[in-house]
């Protein structure tokens, strides 16, 4: 693929890549910088994006290492409650909406970081559970059984004890 391709991939797949570093970091900035360090990486390094291969994986990828690399360098960091655009609509009637948009955030930001990951993915970008799991570079199995354990815990936190 060339460049420019990329470059137009990369583009197309910034709001994705910034829900998924938003679900890592849970800050935006730290989400954002870390997306700049990610698309970074990828254009210094596009000859080595198989021929072929789906760029969103890839990207993913690249931002899950980067994240690693992050930790190691500055340490966890405190998690933020609720990003800061989730005060735009204080006043608006559908606030119970909002709310329960909160405490699912919440919910998922308190999950184990492993977790947290697989539901990034799947649940949120999408992506299968093949793709997924070569992401996280664990088996389909692992996969799935951090899957089960977070919706477990999604439902215990969020006082559904039945699922639905």
């Amino acid at each position: 693929m060339s460049v420019d391709g990329l470059r137009t991939e990369l583009v197309e797949l910034l709001p994705r890549l910034r829900r998924f570093a938003r679900m890592l970091a849970r800050n935006v900035h730290d989400a954002d910088d870390l997306v700049q360090t990610a698309i970074e990486r990828a254009l210094a390094h596009a000859g080595q994006l198989r021929t072929g291969a789906p760029v969103a994986g890839w990207m993913f990828g690249i931002l899950r290492n980067a994240w690693i690399d992050e930790q190691r360098v500055r340490g966890r960091r405190t998690a933020l409650l609720a990003p800061a655009e989730s005060g735009e609509n204080v006043a608006d009637p559908s606030g119970g909406e909002q709310s329960d948009s909160l405490a699912v955030q919440d919910a998922v930001a308190r999950l184990p970081e492993e977790q947290r990951l697989a539901v990034a993915l799947v649940l949120v970008e999408g992506l299968s559970y093949k793709e997924a799991a070569h992401i996280m570079v664990v088996p389909i199995g692992t996969l799935t059984s951090r899957l089960a354990r977070a919706r477990e815990a999604l439902q215990a936190m969020l006082g559904d004890p039945n699922g639905a």
